[in-house]
This record gives C-alpha cells, structure tokens and sequence, in this order.
C-alpha cells in the first residue's frame, strides 16, 4: 500500500492520524508518542506483510545507537493503546523469529488538509528532534527522549485557529501558543507507575516510585548473531556484565534470576523499573561473527524514561575484559557515580583474556543455569575444564569449578566418589584464592567448600565473611553466607544478609527461601510463614516452601495448617521431613512411621541428619543420637544445622549431643 507517511488512516476501528501522533475511537483520543506512530506507520505501509525489528530499526531509530529493546517498546505501547492483546491479537501479531505483522485492515481515508502551522510550531518542533549518534565506541548524548507509550487525553491537544483579522492579533497569538506549547512539551514524563500500566503521560496521581538512585538492571542482551545457537553468547556476556557492574560497590544490581525473568517479555522500561525496584535499566545486542563482536548497549531511566546513555562497540574478543570494563565505567558515569579505588582492577579480576577460555566459560554457565540436575552440572564442570585447560590463570572459572564440585558431590555423587568429588573441590578453591585473593568468587567457593565439604565452619566463618566484604552487593554472595550465618547462630547478620539478596534478586526463590528458613530456625515462625507464601505467589507450582513452612506451624503447635501445608506436596522430600514430625505430633503414628519409611527409601544413609531429628521429635532419644552419629561418621552436610535447628532441642542437654556440638568446633 503506497501514501503519504502523514495521511490519515483507518486502523479496524481506529482512525489514525500521523500528522497529529493521533489515535481516536467512539470519542476517545490517544497520543502516541512520534517513534511509536512511526512504527504504526511501517506496519500499515505493508499490512499484512511481516516487518522485521531490524527493518523497524532502520527505518525509525535510522542513525542513533538503540537496540531491539526500543522496538519491542514501542510495539508494547501500540498494543496498550490499541487495546491488542499479542497472545490473541487483532492488530499487531508475532511472528517468531522474524518480527511483528499487522492483521487488522487498513483503509486510507480522503480528507482536506489541515492549516499550516505558524512558523513558531515549526521552531518548537524543530527543537525538539532527536540528538544524532556519532560512528561507534562514541558516546550518545545525554539529551532526554521519552519513553516510546501512548498519553490518553479527554480532547485533541492543538490549537484552532480563528479568523487573522490584524498583525497584531496574529503575533500575539503566536507568542502565547509558544508559551503554552513549551510549558507543554516540557512537562516531565509520566511516572514508571503509570507508564507501566498505560505507558502513557497522564494527570491522575500515581503510586510513590522511589528507587535507590544508583539502582540499575541488566536485561538479556538481544543475541542478533543470526544463529540462535549463539544465545549462550550473549546470554554470557549480559551475566559477564552484571557481574562487572555489581563489583562496582557504589551501584545496586539487580541479580541475574531477577533480570533475566523478563527473557521474551519485551517488558517496557518503567514495569521492569517497578518489578525490580531500580532506577535504571541496562539493554542491549549481541552480534558476534568468529572472534569480532560488535555490542550496542544503552542505559534508560526507569523513573523518567529518558534515554541516559548508548554505544556501540566493536571488538576482538580478546578484549572482552576491556569492553566489560569499558561498559561498567561508562554506566557508572551516567548515573553519575563516583568510583573509588582502582575500579578497573576489580572487574577485571579474575578473568581471562584467551577468547576460547572465554567461550567455554559461557557455555558452563548456560549448562549450570539449566538447573541443578546431575547432567548439567556434569556439562558445565566439563566446559569450566575446558576453559581452564585453555587458560591455568582463569581465577574465575577455578572458582566456579569448585562450586560445581561441593554441590554436586553433596547432592548427586555416592559411596566413595563423594570424598573423591569433595577434594576436587577443596583444591579448586584453593587454587582460585591462590590466583585471585581478592576475588569474591574464590572465598565464596571456599567457604561453600568448607560448610559442606569439611564441616570445618571456623573456616568456612572466615570465608564467608570475606567474600561479603569484597562483595557485599552480590545477591549469590549475600544468599550463601546468610544462609551459613544463620546457621551459625547469628541470626541478625544473617537475616539481613538474606534480607539484602531478596532486595537485588526479587524474582529468585532461592533468595526468599534461606531468609523464610532464617526466620525459621531465628524461631521467627510467623515471619517465616509469609516468607513461604509469599514464594508461593511467586510460583504456585514451586515444591520447597510447603515442607518448612510445616514445620514453622508446628514450631508454633499449629497442628492443622501444619498438616495442612506438609500434605500439600508430599512427594518432596521436605513435606516427608514434616509429615513424619506431625503425624506422630497429632497421633497418627502409623502415618508418621511410612512417611519416615518413604523419606529413608528414597535419601537412604544421606537422610542421617533429619532421621536423627525425626526420632528426637518422637521422643526417641537413643534412635536419635545413633543417627546423629552416623551422620557424624557420614560427614552429613546437614549437621550445619545442628547448633539452631529447633527440631534438636531435645537432645542439646544430653551428653552425647553435646560432644558431637563440640566436635563440630562452631565459631562462637
């Protein structure tokens, strides 16, 4: 279909008008800000003809340094103006892999042309264009542009024009709608509140949004690689650069689980903004071809939906910690935040300049980031070999190694291959701190060795406690020594440890369980049941809360929602844990008997810590302290728990208890 960009159109329902930045039905006017028109104005160019984001790109971001991020807001502001709904669209459909297509007639209508505008109209106009780019690695300006949403207004925004009758009248009317035009356009951009809900500017007052001001995000670079093979790419990458921005002590980062939950969302801005309570947001591509990549990142302002910053870089990728580098400080200035120290020393710590290493580093992380089953750790201890072999010195990938190691000999490994795996693990650790000292990841893998691996927890204290001073803004960091804090005793640092690792990483369930079982074994039992619904809000489907929350019920001798809670996901291992308590608590003790049966028949000797807490519920001293011994002589890893587990508070007068307490050697 050919006419003129400005030409009015019928959209189904809708009549659009490109001139104005106008969509109106049955009364009712919406204003579109200029790009998203645009976009509108491509699809109906070529309706029902699929358009391609970087066709979009192209022709409405032509010469300015943006990603496909910008396209998939405007599309989220056309479909929220137009009322679409994209998993049953009647305007703007999907097209996987492709682009967008637009499904609803298109119909040109014939209509007399409107005034002219005064030449003040066009001198505002003008002013208000975009800035231009210059050519790559240079920075954009850092002149505002809204947020792509559509304003909904009670009546056209414009002036009518009467009869010119003198000069005079002429130039004073020009002077007020000057004025007026100005004060207008330069009213501050809706609040993320409202742009969320209707990516649109409007008067109505909205919900306080008040983020930290050196909060930030980092959403899934865009992998436009071609090759959907790639994604790992630059996937690994987008986690590279988090993780450079969270060494960076004066900036929040929101955790990876958190900022990756919005993968194939193309959430706008100011919902991200909401969702993760930050100020900012960081996006941006991949385009990877051999060893070159070329990066297009850009900073936007969750709050405003001013654009901050964007570039474009193209580089070897035996330059990938100079271009982490290079991003992280160019991010940090545009929020304006005063690096101290060697910054540049810190993000590049522990990393690699071997693009192989590099390589086969990303591709353990997206085998670890599949889940926690036995062949994805398997595959990524496997790729982070790989990339050590490549490079001895790559601190990073020892360290990650070493986790690998404690977890899957903790969870997966049997009979003798479980000290094998454990001394794997031991040496790794060692090795990464030897290489890095200073790098957070080493202690943190040591710590994790020594809790679970060495019951060494004088140890495994000292690690933990250094790995959150070199990193006391990194959520994995904060969650893993909470965790082993609490279990410690001390409760207030490591709640608030945990308290922290929600704040950066919301979205992770991980997070919200060790701060419920904190609570828990804090004997913070109600605390500890909202935690657990609130996790189960988060994901109905999710197993883990139910079993612990059980137990918070119990603590607190509510036998019916303890029952209650346990029954509810009665295959997993915790509600067995809870059901064998309950049962017996409540009578039941045939049921309590093949719920203990069931937990054995599936964990065998490797249950030996909670066996031992099952019969000191039952009152069963001597079965008790027997299974407490063979999970001594077993090196359970659940004898973490022993010093403030609530379940054992039977047994801490007897003496067999307290010798076990005092071989463990808990820091005081």
């Amino acid at each position: 279909m050919i006419f003129d960009g400005n030409a009015t159109f019928l959209l189904g329902q809708w009549r659009v008008d490109p001139a104005l930045d106008e969509i109106s039905r049955d009364g009712k006017t919406v204003k579109l800000e200029p790009r998203t028109m645009r976009v509108l104005v491509c699809f109906a160019e070529r309706p029902g003809e699929v358009v391609s984001v970087n066709q979009l790109l192209d022709r409405v971001w032509k010469d300015l340094v943006v990603t496909p991020y910008s396209v998939y807001q405007a599309v989220a502001a056309l479909r929220r103006a137009l009322g679409d709904d994209p998993k049953d669209p009647t305007y703007i459909a999907n097209v996987v892999r492709r682009g967008y297509r637009l499904v609803a007639p298109v119909e040109i209508v014939a209509q007399a042309p409107e005034p002219a505008r005064p030449s003040a109209e066009r001198a505002v106009a003008s002013s208000l264009q975009d800035q231009r780019m210059p050519a790559k690695d240079t920075p954009e300006q850092l002149a505002p542009s809204p947020l792509d949403g559509s304003k909904i207004v009670d009546h056209r925004v414009g002036l009518r024009y009467g009869s010119i009758l003198i000069v005079l009248l002429l130039v004073a009317g020009s002077v007020l709608w000057l004025i007026s035009q100005l004060s207008h356009e330069q009213k501050p951009p809706a609040t993320a509140a409202a742009l969320a809900d209707l990516g649109a500017t409007t008067t109505s007052p909205a919900a306080p949004f008040d983020p930290p001001a050196h909060s930030i995000a980092v959403l899934p670079f865009v992998n436009m690689s071609g090759d959907p093979d790639q994604k790992y790419f630059s996937d690994g990458l987008t986690e590279e650069l988090l993780n450079s921005l969270t060494r960076i002590n004066e900036l929040q980062v929101a955790a990876r689980t958190s900022s990756f939950s919005f993968e194939g969302e193309h959430p706008d801005i100011a919902t991200v903004g909401h969702k993760l309570n930050v100020a900012s947001v960081l996006e941006g591509s991949v385009r990877r071809s051999g060893n070159k990549i070329r990066v297009t990142a850009q900073l936007n302002s969750a709050v405003t939906g001013f654009h901050l910053w964007s570039q474009t870089y193209d580089r070897d990728l035996g330059d990938i910690l100079k271009l982490q580098t290079d991003i992280a400080n160019a991010v940090a200035g545009a929020l304006k935040v005063t690096l101290l120290g060697n910054a540049s020393a810190k993000i590049e710590r522990g990393g690699t300049r071997n693009p192989a290493a590099f390589d086969a580093y990303l591709r353990a992380v997206k085998a670890y980031n599949s889940g926690a089953e036995a062949k994805n750790l398997e595959t990524a201890i496997s790729a982070y070999t790989e990339a050590i072999r490549l490079d001895p010195n790559y601190a990073l990938a020892v360290a990650a190694r070493s986790r690998m190691y404690t977890g899957y000999a903790t969870e997966f490994a049997t009979g003798a291959a479980i000290r094998e795996v454990f001394d794997k693990a031991h040496a790794d650790a060692l090795e990464a701190v030897r290489l890095a000292p200073e790098l957070a990841e080493a202690q943190l893998a040591l710590g994790y060795f020594f809790e679970d691996g060495a019951l060494d927890f004088a140890r495994a204290h000292e690690a933990f406690e250094r790995a959150l001073a070199l990193a006391p803004g990194d959520a994995t960091v904060l969650r893993l020594s909470g965790d082993f804090l609490v279990s410690m005793g001390q409760f207030d640092e490591g709640i608030s440890a945990a308290r922290r690792a929600v704040e950066l990483d919301p979205v992770n369930r991980g997070s919200h369980l060790v701060l419920g079982a904190g609570l828990y074994f804090a004997r913070r039992y109600r605390e500890s049941i909202q935690v657990y619904a609130d996790i189960i809000n988060l994901d109905s489907a999710v197993q883990e809360p139910y079993g612990i929350r059980g137990l918070a019920y119990y603590g607190l001798d509510d036998l019916t929602n303890a029952r209650s809670s346990c029954e509810r996901k009665p295959e997993y291992w915790a509600a067995q844990w809870c059901l064998a308590v309950v049962y017996h608590k409540i009578g039941q003790h045939t049921d309590a008997q093949a719920a203990l049966a069931k937990y054995q028949g599936k964990a065998g000797d490797a249950g030996a810590y909670e066996y031992a807490t099952i019969y000191a519920q039952w009152g069963d001293r001597a079965k008790a302290l027997e299974w407490l011994s063979t999970a001594m002589r077993l090196r359970d890893p659940g004898l973490v728990l022993l010093k403030t587990d609530p379940l054992m508070d039977p047994l801490r007068n007897e003496p067999r208890f307290r010798a076990i307490e005092r071989q463990l050697n808990f820091p005081s």
